[in-house]
């Protein structure tokens, strides 16, 4: 049976997820993993008003924790991680702090961009983690890493996670073929949770399973039910293994949804641009219940435990919370500085004036190739 929204819908419940070979202390921390994520949300949303000190528009991830839980057992520190704005799970993923991005929202000095990014540009060099607004620039500036890793041949990948809006646009064609006829080491993982802000895909796109179109570029491609955790550790896991030894680069499409609003933290479901039904499906379906309840099952969970995680969790973002609001604003800021260096004595030096007599399709490349 195809996967894709409209056959997921016709499950009413999702009963394929299963922990019976997978390792206990595995499974307690993609279980941990999601409930912090989910916490640090929900957290967010209750504090945003009526204070009104975030000031930032922030995209929320509720309900599309699955994906970030996975990878967050699968990522090397040498790995790269680009992400689309709805961030947060991602930045967590590749380690990053929750005191920084709190601090972020906050605008604060202390925050993981000194306050200056806000929730759609936070980014950690250090991590190897960038994120953005531009619907599909991390898509593009993937294929970009990918193609330097490869030159290192270390072993290293880039993971590209994006939304199904980002394949609205031409360039993530591109990437696609060029990742494709150069075996970078890339994994692009499309969280297609069905609507790009209010549009619902079927309106945008004349089929409805991107990973067959992507297929067609000759990549290995597959779309999966994306609120199994362990399904999509196990294929992110096998798209990773791949790319690291020299494989090439795999598309997952895993079908999954945001209990939120697009953008938070208000609530959007006044405007009636997707069904009831379909929302509840979802929550009946969310990525942290399956998991759950998989585990009362098999003895890895009681009301004890969870309120013990539950209660470490929200002291860290306790924590996260006064550490944002103790913290500074940021100095008055040159905005020149922050945008070009006028430090940059290799660039002097390769970008000289030449004349345009000197440029001729058949001179030599400076880099030995291929190209």
């Amino acid at each position: 049976m195809e996967t894709n929204h409209e056959t997921i819908l016709r499950m009413v419940r999702y009963n394929s997820l299963s922990i019976k070979d997978v390792k206990p202390e595995f499974v307690r921390k993609l279980y941990k993993f999601m409930v912090r994520l989910r916490r640090s949300q929900e957290s967010l949303i209750k504090e945003y008003h009526p204070a009104d000190e975030i000031r930032c528009p922030v995209h929320f991830c509720m309900g599309q924790e699955a994906v970030p839980a996975a990878l967050s057992e699968l990522l090397r520190p040498a790995d790269h991680l680009l992400s689309h704005h709805r961030n947060h799970g991602y930045y967590f993923a590749k380690g990053g702090s929750m005191k920084a991005l709190f601090s972020e929202l906050y605008g604060r000095e202390t925050g993981a961009n000194g306050g200056m990014a806000g929730s759609q540009e936070v980014s950690l060099h250090d991590i190897n983690f960038c994120s953005g607004a531009i619907l599909t620039g991390g898509v593009a500036i993937a294929v970009g890493v990918g193609f330097g890793l490869k030159a290192k041949k270390e072993g290293n990948v880039v993971i590209a996670g994006f939304g199904d809006g980002a394949t609205d646009q031409g360039i993530f064609w591109e990437a696609i073929n060029y990742a494709d006829l150069h075996k970078l080491p890339v994994v692009f993982v499309c969280e297609n949770n069905r609507y790009s802000t209010y549009s619902p895909q079927i309106k945008r796109q004349a089929n409805e399973n991107i990973s067959e179109k992507v297929a067609s570029f000759g990549m290995k491609a597959q779309g999966i039910f994306g609120n199994d955790v362990i399904l999509v550790h196990s294929v992110i896991s096998d798209a990773i293994e791949r790319a690291r030894s020299g494989g090439g680069p795999s598309f997952i499409e895993s079908f999954t949804y945001r209990l939120n609003a697009h953008v938070g933290p208000e609530d959007d479901d006044y405007l009636a641009y997707r069904p009831t039904s379909e929302l509840d499906f979802w929550k009946r379906n969310c990525p942290i219940t399956l998991l759950e309840e998989q585990m009362i099952v098999h003895n890895l969970l009681n009301s004890v435990e969870k309120d013990t995680v539950i209660g470490e969790i929200d002291k860290e973002i306790s924590t996260a919370f006064a550490f944002a609001k103790s913290s500074k604003f940021p100095d008055c800021i040159n905005w020149e500085k922050l945008n070009y260096s006028t430090n940059s004595p290799l660039a002097d030096k390769l970008l000289h004036d030449t004349e345009l007599s000197e440029y001729n399709q058949n001179q030599e490349y400076a880099i030995p190739g291929p190209y």
